[in-house]
Order: structure tokens, then C-alpha cells, then sequence
């Protein structure tokens, strides 16, 4: 399996060689972690995926000629992703691991294997799978969480930041930003069970129910009438036909057959990606309230005027950083670069609003 060489291997080589093998070795452990915190399906594909690290594992070894006496230490990510598999496990340490192996180092290694090349590209379409099966069963709450979390960040800065700006008491302020976060809070909380309660039961409305098989056994039609049903619930004509037949045979025999219910064009994954209504309205309520919290702070502790805005744009930068770094590592986007467009967008909300306030107000902070 060891791809010939062209030439005769260098010290630089050799090194090259156990760096491979100990990130190989480190991503194993990852996938072996991952598998002992999970069941079922996703633990033998992460089992799988830790069998094929040592692979190439075993790869690197063998042109090194066996286990050499000095290995340079994992990289920090490859440090980070096994610490986080042990402790979380979490959808994180998948997103991560998306991104790592979406960067592999064989593509221009000579003496890596084309399986080897190949088997990175699938291990990035597996894990990238695994990661979004996550994702959805995150989507309804995470949304919210996000979405409130942010609204309460940059909602109150803005309000503190412009009503400071009229040049009010610092009472004043802290009041107004402590209004502004039962007020935003509960408003979010509303607002999104009322939103995924009615998105359910629009899903709910459109669910298939076996109320005509179980009709069939007293009707005297035709088979093909009721194929209807099955074509109107997004079946092609011949697969109507066939489920039709069966059902109609299985009522003429008095013979109820669970495999041959009807089809659920929606059903329950739907209802697992919007997310439960509660879920979505306690997420909301407590996210919005912890993140307009954070600008409000500086004036709990008594700071007064620029200090007080200096430090409530320093936390509130902080959390925004945060927030759409996570964004970013749970989309397989750079998080970077998601962080400092959530910092932007906040600040530039925050910063129209100060010089509102300073335009209506009677002067300055």
C-alpha cells in the first residue's frame, strides 16, 4: 500500500512522517471518544472512521520502520478536539472536526497512498453528515437561543448607549435598561412559542392518517380510487397502485398490516426541526435576558458615564465575539471571520442609536 517514492527519503521527510502519525493517532482517539459517548448507528461509523485513522496510522509507521524513539507533540487543534470528545462530546467537537478534515495535508504528499487521499475526502462527506444530524436536532431551540442572545446584546446596548446620550441620571439608565430586558424578554419568550406552536400544528394539518384504510374493508370501490389517495400524498402512480393493491387485499382478508400504513410526507423528523414550543420560548426568554444583562452591568456596579459605556462596549464586544464564533463552528464556516460580522452588525446597531440620542438629546454621556 506505500506509494513508491521518488526519491530517497530525507530527515526532513522522516519528521514529516511522525507528524503524520501522531495527528493520526490524535484524531483516532477523537472518533474513539466521540463513539463511547454515543449508541447505535453513529457509534459504529465513528468507530469506523477511528479504524481507518489507524490505517494510515499504521502507514506512517511502516516507513518509518516501527515506532521512532521521538515524536513531536499533536497539534493545538487536534489537542483541543480530544480534550472537548472526553468532557462534551458535544456537536461542537463535530463541527470541528468537519472543518479539520476538510483540510487534508496528503493531497500534495508523495508518499501518502491514493486510498489515503481518498479516504480523507470520505471521512470530511462522514463527518460532515454526522455533524448535521446534529444540527437538526439543534436547529428549532439553537435558533432561537442564538437569535435571542443576540437581540438582547445588541437591543439593550443600544438603548442604555442612546439614553445615556440625552445626557440622563446614571438611575435613569440602569432603569431603562432593566425595563428593557423584562420587557424584551418576555416579548421573545411570546413570541416564538406562539411561533413554533402554530408551526407545528401547520404540520400537524398536513399529516397523513388512516382514516381511508381503515375504511377500505367497508367500501365497495376499486383499488385504483383508492391509489388516489396515496398520489395525492406525493407517491408516483405505480408505487400507488402496488400499496393500494396491498391494502385492499389485506382488508378483503380481514388482515391489518402495519407495513403497508399510510406514507408521512412530514411527520415527526419535521416536527424534531422546528423544535419544541416551549423549548423555543424558555431558550429565548433566558438568552434574551442574559445577553441584556451584560450592558446593563456596568451601571449595577455603579460606574458612571464614559467608563461605564467603555466597559459595557467591552463586555458586550466580548459576547458578540463569542456568539458568532459559536455560530460559525456549528455551520462549518470560519469563525472568525462569523465573529467579527456579529460584532460589526452589533456595534453598528448600538453606534445609530447613540448618535440618536445625542442628536435628540439635551448633551452628552
Amino acid at each position: 500500500m506505500t506509494a513508491p517514492a521518488a526519491a530517497e527519503p530525507t530527515a526532513a521527510d522522516r519528521r514529516r512522517w511522525a507528524r503524520y502519525l501522531v495527528e493520526e493517532r490524535a484524531e483516532g482517539a477523537v472518533y474513539q471518544k466521540l463513539a463511547a459517548r454515543r449508541e447505535g448507528e453513529e457509534r459504529n461509523i465513528l468507530l469506523s472512521l477511528a479504524e481507518a485513522e489507524r490505517r494510515h496510522e499504521q502507514h506512517w509507521l511502516d516507513l518509518l520502520g516501527g515506532e521512532p524513539k521521538r515524536l513531536p507533540r499533536a497539534g493545538v487543534r487536534s489537542r483541543l478536539l480530544g480534550w472537548m470528545a472526553g468532557r462534551f462530546g458535544s456537536i461542537f467537537v463535530l463541527a470541528l472536526a468537519q472543518s479539520a478534515e476538510a483540510r487534508s495535508p496528503y493531497d500534495a504528499e508523495q508518499y501518502a497512498t491514493p486510498a489515503m487521499r481518498a479516504d480523507e475526502k470520505v471521512h470530511y462527506e462522514v463527518v460532515r453528515g454526522l455533524a448535521a444530524r446534529g444540527r437538526r436536532r439543534l436547529s428549532g431551540s439553537f435558533r432561537a437561543a442564538v437569535f435571542g442572545a443576540n437581540d438582547g446584546l445588541v437591543s439593550n446596548l443600544a438603548l442604555v448607549l442612546g439614553i445615556g446620550a440625552t445626557g440622563v441620571s446614571s438611575g435613569f439608565v440602569l432603569f431603562s435598561g432593566i425595563a428593557g430586558l423584562l420587557a424584551g424578554a418576555l416579548s421573545m419568550g411570546a413570541g416564538e412559542f406562539v411561533s413554533v406552536r402554530s408551526q407545528r400544528e401547520l404540520l400537524a394539518a398536513t399529516e397523513a392518517n388512516d382514516d381511508a384504510v381503515a375504511a377500505v374493508g367497508d367500501l365497495d370501490i376499486d383499488e385504483n380510487e383508492l391509489a388516489l389517495v396515496y398520489r395525492a400524498r406525493g407517491m408516483q402512480q405505480e408505487e400507488a397502485l402496488e400499496r393500494a393493491r396491498l391494502i385492499v387485499a389485506a382488508a378483503q382478508a380481514g388482515v391489518r398490516r402495519a407495513a403497508t400504513g399510510p406514507v408521512r410526507t412530514h411527520g415527526g423528523e419535521d416536527h424534531d426541526i422546528v423544535g419544541s414550543d416551549w423549548t423555543a420560548a424558555i431558550s429565548s426568554f433566558l438568552l434574551f435576558a442574559s445577553g441584556a444583562i451584560i450592558p446593563v452591568l456596568p451601571w449595577i456596579f455603579g460606574l458612571q458615564g464614559t467608563a461605564a459605556v467603555v466597559l459595557a462596549l467591552i463586555l458586550v464586544g466580548i459576547a458578540l465575539l463569542t456568539t458568532g464564533a459559536m455560530v460559525g463552528i456549528l455551520s462549518g464556516g470560519p469563525p472568525l471571520r462569523r465573529a467579527l460580522r456579529q460584532l460589526a452588525i452589533g456595534f453598528g446597531a448600538a453606534a445609530v442609536t447613540y448618535l440618536l440620542g445625542l442628536l435628540f438629546g439635551v448633551g452628552a454621556v
